[in-house]
């Protein structure tokens, strides 16, 4: 397959680095001794966004809409079923992740690359940290020891470890430290893009806080670009600067961190953000309590995914399927009725 490309002109760093459209990926279901496909659970259905260079996007939603699916299909860890997702090399050069053929986007994983969310499982218990760090340079042909040992200790120090760990092995670092060796490895490139998938759900709560901030310094030293996949929205207001919110596969609501947060505009998104807890006894939160159960992304509902849970939804919602539209600056919404709503935010409790 032939590798599909997009001239640009007039690079800058304000300029979009990653762009996703309409990506599609449907696992099929099978049955019987024959294996027959007989339907097909919609894990991304049509999901559209953008990332610009520099800068943080934060996907968010409930376990299971799909969010680690998508940050999987961007990289070709899976392929998509459809859709296009246009990645621009440093050249310039825009190219078409999801039709690269192997040796291509073999050679692009060095400005694409991904933090697990278990920093126990993803580290190979029988390596060293040199080893870990140093297989990615292995790998993309730094074949000297010295070079790679160099290299693994600049990295180490960078995220806040010291050079002469590298002789140890996993087992010997708590959780925080081995989510840092994770960071480093997937530094070791030089990426341009670095897909965190839940980077810090698994930690302790202070722990957490040292590991953005150390996500953030980073950030601002190599000019990275995150796709930062969570469902922590205090972990995402604090490091997004724009958010992406998933309902069973599919985006339903796109802008800005604080827009959104202050001022939501689909009624999953305000149930969402009801749900995060205020640091002050004396404020009175209103959780919004959603009735029924997330939408079955084998056989969803027809018209509007949310509409069974929705207090809001009317008849053309029960039929029709909203669109992604733009209703206001920077803010993108797939509801009816967004322009109608008056939906609570965090602001008005903080």
């Amino acid at each position: 397959m032939a590798e599909a490309t997009v001239e640009t002109t007039n690079t800058t760093e304000s300029e979009t680095l990653l762009e996703v459209n309409n990506l599609v990926k449907h696992f099929p279901i099978q049955k019987g001794f024959l294996k027959r496909t007989v339907g097909s659970v919609r894990a991304v259905d049509d999901v559209s966004f953008s990332v610009t260079q520099g800068k943080t996007l934060g996907l968010v939603g409930e376990s299971g809409c799909g969010k680690t699916t998508t940050s999987r299909c961007i990289l070709r860890a899976i392929d998509p079923t459809s859709g296009q997702i246009l990645f621009r090399k440093e050249d310039g050069e825009t190219v078409d992740v999801s039709t690269m053929p192997y040796q291509p986007l073999r050679d692009l994983r060095r400005d694409m690359q991904m933090i697990f969310q278990d920093p126990y499982g993803s580290l190979n218990p029988r390596m060293s940290l040199f080893d870990i760090v140093g297989e990615p340079l292995l790998v993309h042909g730094m074949k000297s020891s010295s070079e790679r040992a160099d290299r693994v200790a600049e990295l180490l120090r960078l995220v806040g470890l010291r050079p002469e760990y590298m002789r140890r092995f996993p087992h010997a670092f708590s959780g925080g430290e081995r989510q840092r060796i994770g960071i480093a490895r997937a530094l070791a490139l030089n990426p341009r893009l670095v897909v965190a998938d839940e980077p810090v759900s698994a930690l302790d709560v202070s722990v957490q806080a040292q590991v953005i901030n150390l996500l953030q310094e980073i950030q601002e030293s190599l000019n990275l670009t995150y796709l930062f996949v969570a469902h922590d929205l205090s972990v995402v207001r604090h490091i997004a600067d724009e958010v992406a919110v998933m309902y069973v596969g599919k985006i339903v609501e796109l802008g800005d961190t604080e827009k959104i947060f202050a001022n939501p505009k689909h009624p999953y998104t305000s149930a969402l953000l009801s749900s995060v807890p205020i640091p002050d006894p004396s404020v009175r939160q209103d959780r919004i309590i959603l009735q029924g159960e997330v939408a079955n992304p084998a056989n969803p509902p027809s018209g509007c995914y949310f509409h069974p849970r929705c207090e809001y939804a009317t008849d053309q919602c029960k039929t029709e399927e909203p669109q992604l539209e733009l209703i206001d600056e920077g803010r993108w919404v797939s509801c009816h009725r967004a322009k109608d709503l008056d939906l609570t935010g965090l602001s008005a409790k903080i």
